[in-house]
């Protein structure tokens, strides 16, 4: 598909890169070009723009720092895949009710299950005595194909009888515990942090070790302050942006 961009005004205040910029960032933001999708090589945008090849890199450099593009050696530039916008940060839905609400194909992967005693972190977020039998999971799961969040949760077994046997392959978790056990949730606190995944996180994540990470650890209480859940996730940084409202 050929291409086509507005005239540059030559005589106006704004600068020309400035203004391929935004000639680019229009197409992106559009759809016109699609995630993934190489761009037109330097010399070929110059020659499309009539700019010269210092305009064309300014112009570039600016929608890389707006991550609306990547670059890849001796490949040139590609637009940057849209990012998974999620509210559940300041909301009680859960990220995968979120996902589908949007339209996206959610799969949910056991990796783990199994009964264990409370460690001290996990103790201290459930306010339960270290030693109490927690259930705990881990799992990941994928949007559109794609790794999007490896979550390792732990709950309270008095709370969640036979849990730890439960089939939840591809099931939301709130679902089960509203269904089976009755357990309303009504409020959470959380805490984001820029962490690296170790070795394994990172195979599962299909990212390097050195790929940064959003860290979101959770605890989730029921109307009557009974703490049921607390949970670590990890969320791929390039594919997520959370969406927080103030009002």
């Amino acid at each position: 598909m050929t291409m086509t961009y507005p005239r540059l005004n030559r005589d106006g205040a704004e600068p020309l890169w400035m203004q391929m910029m935004r000639a680019l960032r229009t197409q992106i933001e559009s759809g016109e070009l699609g995630p993934d999708q190489p761009l037109p090589s330097e010399a070929d945008l110059s020659d499309m723009f009539g700019v010269s090849r210092t305009v064309v890199r300014e112009a570039l450099r600016e929608l890389v720092q707006q991550k609306l593009i990547y670059k890849v050696k001796g490949r040139g530039a590609f637009v940057s895949p849209r990012k998974t916008e999620v509210r559940f940060i300041g909301s009680m839905s859960g990220s995968a009710d979120d996902l589908r609400e949007s339209g996206r194909r959610v799969t949910t992967q056991t990796i783990g299950q199994s009964l264990g005693e409370a460690d001290e972190r996990e103790a201290a977020l459930l306010r339960i005595p270290q030693g109490e039998q927690v259930v705990r999971l881990r799992r990941l799961r994928r949007v559109d194909g794609r790794p999007w969040l490896l979550v390792d949760t732990a709950l309270p077994a008095r709370l969640v009888p036979g849990l730890e046997r439960a089939v939840l392959e591809n099931q939301s978790l709130y679902d089960v515990l509203r269904r089976r056990y009755g357990i309303e949730p009504a409020a959470a606190d959380r805490w984001i942090e820029a962490v690296f995944p170790d070795p394994e996180d990172a195979e599962l994540l299909e990212v390097s070790a050195s790929t940064p990470l959003l860290g979101i650890e959770s605890v989730a209480w029921t109307g009557d302050n009974t703490r049921f859940e607390a949970y670590y996730a990890l969320h791929r940084s390039d594919q997520t942006r959370f969406y927080v409202g103030i009002r």
